[in-house]
Protein backbone atom coordinates (compact mmCIF):
# COMPACT_ATOMS: atom_id res chain seq x y z
CA UNK A 1 0.00 0.00 0.00
CA UNK A 2 1.84 3.25 -1.33
CA UNK A 3 4.87 1.33 -1.01
CA UNK A 4 4.17 0.89 2.84
CA UNK A 5 5.31 -2.95 3.83
CA UNK A 6 2.26 -4.57 5.90
CA UNK A 7 0.56 -1.62 6.45
CA UNK A 8 -1.25 -2.97 9.50
CA UNK A 9 1.37 -3.56 11.24
CA UNK A 10 3.42 -0.01 10.97
CA UNK A 11 -0.78 1.11 12.62
CA UNK A 12 -0.42 -0.99 15.38
CA UNK A 13 3.67 -0.59 16.16
CA UNK A 14 2.19 3.54 16.03
CA UNK A 15 -0.36 3.11 18.56
CA UNK A 16 1.39 1.07 20.99
CA UNK A 17 4.30 3.77 20.72
CA UNK A 18 1.57 6.55 21.76
CA UNK A 19 0.81 4.56 24.83
CA UNK A 20 4.13 4.49 26.19
CA UNK A 21 3.95 7.25 28.90
CA UNK A 22 6.17 10.24 28.04
CA UNK A 23 6.94 13.97 27.76
CA UNK A 24 4.54 14.06 24.99
CA UNK A 25 1.32 12.08 26.95
CA UNK A 26 1.96 14.12 30.14
CA UNK A 27 1.91 17.34 28.09
CA UNK A 28 -1.71 16.20 26.76
CA UNK A 29 -2.65 15.75 30.42
CA UNK A 30 -1.58 18.06 32.32
CA UNK A 31 -2.76 20.93 29.20
CA UNK A 32 -6.44 19.59 29.46
CA UNK A 33 -6.67 19.49 33.59
CA UNK A 34 -5.60 23.32 33.07
CA UNK A 35 -7.41 24.15 30.31
CA UNK A 36 -9.88 21.78 29.45
CA UNK A 37 -10.90 20.14 26.27
CA UNK A 38 -9.91 23.43 24.10
CA UNK A 39 -6.44 23.21 26.26
CA UNK A 40 -6.28 19.51 25.61
CA UNK A 41 -6.67 19.80 22.05
CA UNK A 42 -4.36 22.77 21.17
CA UNK A 43 -1.83 20.43 22.90
CA UNK A 44 -2.87 17.79 20.72
CA UNK A 45 -2.23 19.60 17.85
CA UNK A 46 1.07 20.89 19.03
CA UNK A 47 2.37 17.08 19.43
CA UNK A 48 1.46 16.56 15.86
CA UNK A 49 3.24 19.57 14.58
CA UNK A 50 6.29 18.73 16.71
CA UNK A 51 6.03 15.10 15.04
CA UNK A 52 5.32 15.88 11.31
CA UNK A 53 8.52 18.78 11.82
CA UNK A 54 10.76 16.13 13.13
CA UNK A 55 9.17 12.69 10.83
CA UNK A 56 10.66 15.12 7.69
CA UNK A 57 13.58 16.10 9.26
CA UNK A 58 14.40 12.55 9.94
CA UNK A 59 13.46 11.96 6.25
CA UNK A 60 15.71 14.66 5.41
CA UNK A 61 19.03 12.77 6.80
CA UNK A 62 19.14 15.15 10.07
CA UNK A 63 19.18 12.33 12.22
CA UNK A 64 22.23 11.37 10.11
CA UNK A 65 23.94 14.88 10.68
CA UNK A 66 23.37 14.63 14.25
CA UNK A 67 24.97 11.22 14.56
CA UNK A 68 27.61 12.37 12.83
CA UNK A 69 28.47 15.25 15.36
CA UNK A 70 27.76 14.35 18.93
CA UNK A 71 28.53 17.43 19.96
CA UNK A 72 24.98 19.27 18.24
CA UNK A 73 23.32 16.46 19.28
CA UNK A 74 24.32 16.56 23.02
CA UNK A 75 23.48 20.54 22.45
CA UNK A 76 20.17 20.09 21.43
CA UNK A 77 19.74 17.16 23.94
CA UNK A 78 21.04 19.36 26.87
CA UNK A 79 18.74 21.69 25.72
CA UNK A 80 15.11 20.05 25.85
CA UNK A 81 16.19 18.40 29.02
CA UNK A 82 16.55 21.58 30.49
CA UNK A 83 13.09 22.68 29.24
CA UNK A 84 11.39 19.87 30.42
CA UNK A 85 13.09 20.19 34.18
CA UNK A 86 12.01 23.74 34.12
CA UNK A 87 8.75 22.82 33.55
CA UNK A 88 8.58 20.55 36.73
CA UNK A 89 10.11 22.65 38.59
CA UNK A 90 7.47 25.26 38.11
CA UNK A 91 4.92 22.31 39.04
CA UNK A 92 6.95 21.38 41.87
CA UNK A 93 6.93 25.25 43.34
CA UNK A 94 3.51 25.66 41.99
CA UNK A 95 0.93 27.16 45.40
CA UNK A 96 -2.82 26.95 45.51
CA UNK A 97 -3.78 30.52 43.71
CA UNK A 98 -0.61 31.01 42.18
CA UNK A 99 -0.85 31.43 38.20
CA UNK A 100 -0.84 28.40 36.31
CA UNK A 101 2.26 27.22 34.79
CA UNK A 102 0.86 26.07 31.86
CA UNK A 103 -0.83 29.47 30.46
CA UNK A 104 -4.89 29.61 29.74
CA UNK A 105 -4.97 30.68 25.94
CA UNK A 106 -5.40 27.25 23.46
CA UNK A 107 -2.33 28.51 21.36
CA UNK A 108 0.24 28.56 24.66
CA UNK A 109 -0.73 24.80 25.00
CA UNK A 110 0.06 24.41 21.59
CA UNK A 111 3.67 26.05 21.69
CA UNK A 112 4.24 23.83 24.95
CA UNK A 113 3.51 20.80 23.43
CA UNK A 114 4.75 21.62 19.81
CA UNK A 115 8.75 22.77 22.22
CA UNK A 116 8.28 19.49 24.19
CA UNK A 117 8.21 17.59 21.26
CA UNK A 118 10.90 19.33 18.63
CA UNK A 119 13.36 19.55 22.51
CA UNK A 120 13.20 15.64 22.41
CA UNK A 121 16.48 14.97 19.62
CA UNK A 122 15.96 11.34 20.29
CA UNK A 123 12.61 11.38 18.53
CA UNK A 124 14.71 12.22 15.09
CA UNK A 125 16.83 9.20 15.27
CA UNK A 126 13.69 7.22 15.94
CA UNK A 127 11.91 8.21 13.28
CA UNK A 128 15.36 7.89 11.06
CA UNK A 129 15.50 4.11 12.30
CA UNK A 130 11.91 3.58 12.36
CA UNK A 131 10.94 4.54 8.59
CA UNK A 132 12.79 1.84 7.08
CA UNK A 133 11.77 -0.86 8.52
CA UNK A 134 8.22 -0.88 7.11
CA UNK A 135 9.27 0.77 3.39
CA UNK A 136 9.31 -1.78 0.66
CA UNK A 137 12.18 -1.02 -1.37
CA UNK A 138 10.43 -2.64 -4.46
CA UNK A 139 7.42 -0.37 -4.46
CA UNK A 140 8.57 2.61 -2.64
CA UNK A 141 7.21 5.71 -4.16
CA UNK A 142 9.59 8.61 -2.63
CA UNK A 143 7.62 11.67 -0.78
CA UNK A 144 4.42 9.49 -1.56
CA UNK A 145 5.01 6.81 0.41
CA UNK A 146 6.71 9.01 3.59
CA UNK A 147 3.49 11.23 2.96
CA UNK A 148 1.42 8.46 3.84
CA UNK A 149 3.38 7.71 6.65
CA UNK A 150 3.02 11.14 7.98
CA UNK A 151 -0.64 11.43 7.69
CA UNK A 152 -1.36 7.93 9.13
CA UNK A 153 0.64 8.70 11.98
CA UNK A 154 -0.98 12.21 12.48
CA UNK A 155 -4.34 10.78 12.17
CA UNK A 156 -3.96 8.16 14.48
CA UNK A 157 -2.21 11.01 16.91
CA UNK A 158 -5.27 12.78 16.73
CA UNK A 159 -7.71 10.24 17.80
CA UNK A 160 -5.15 9.10 20.50
CA UNK A 161 -5.11 12.46 21.87
CA UNK A 162 -8.97 13.17 21.66
CA UNK A 163 -9.51 10.17 23.80
CA UNK A 164 -6.63 10.96 26.60
CA UNK A 165 -8.39 14.46 26.49
CA UNK A 166 -11.48 13.48 26.63
CA UNK A 167 -11.10 10.87 29.55
CA UNK A 168 -8.50 13.43 31.42
CA UNK A 169 -11.50 16.08 30.69
CA UNK A 170 -13.72 14.31 33.14
CA UNK A 171 -11.37 13.65 35.98
CA UNK A 172 -10.48 16.77 35.82
CA UNK A 173 -14.14 17.84 36.79
CA UNK A 174 -14.12 15.53 39.33
CA UNK A 175 -10.86 16.71 40.91
CA UNK A 176 -11.48 20.47 40.79
CA UNK A 177 -14.09 19.20 44.22
CA UNK A 178 -10.50 18.19 45.87
CA UNK A 179 -7.75 20.97 45.63
CA UNK A 180 -5.41 19.02 47.54
CA UNK A 181 -5.84 15.72 45.20
CA UNK A 182 -5.27 18.16 42.55
CA UNK A 183 -2.18 19.94 44.24
CA UNK A 184 -0.59 16.89 44.43
CA UNK A 185 -1.33 15.38 41.37
CA UNK A 186 0.20 18.74 39.86
CA UNK A 187 3.34 18.33 42.27
CA UNK A 188 3.56 14.24 40.49
CA UNK A 189 3.44 15.82 37.15
CA UNK A 190 6.05 18.21 38.02
CA UNK A 191 8.82 15.07 39.02
CA UNK A 192 7.59 13.17 36.30
CA UNK A 193 9.22 15.98 34.02
CA UNK A 194 11.85 16.39 36.05
CA UNK A 195 12.51 12.84 35.94
CA UNK A 196 11.87 12.56 31.94
CA UNK A 197 14.50 15.68 31.23
CA UNK A 198 17.12 13.85 33.74
CA UNK A 199 17.00 10.93 31.37
CA UNK A 200 17.15 12.79 28.39
CA UNK A 201 20.43 14.07 29.69
CA UNK A 202 21.66 11.11 30.35
CA UNK A 203 20.91 9.03 27.91
CA UNK A 204 23.24 7.89 25.65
Amino acid sequence: MFGIADYASFVAAIIIFLMIPGPGNLALITSTSKGGVRGGLAATFGVIAGDQVLMWLAVAGVAALLSAYPPAFRAVQWLGAGYLAWLGWRLLRARPGDAPVLNIKPHHYFNQALLITLLNPKAIVFYMAFFPLFVDPAQHRGLTTFGVMAATIATLTFAYGLIVVLLTHRLAERLRASPKVSSRLQKLAGLFLIGFGIKLALSR
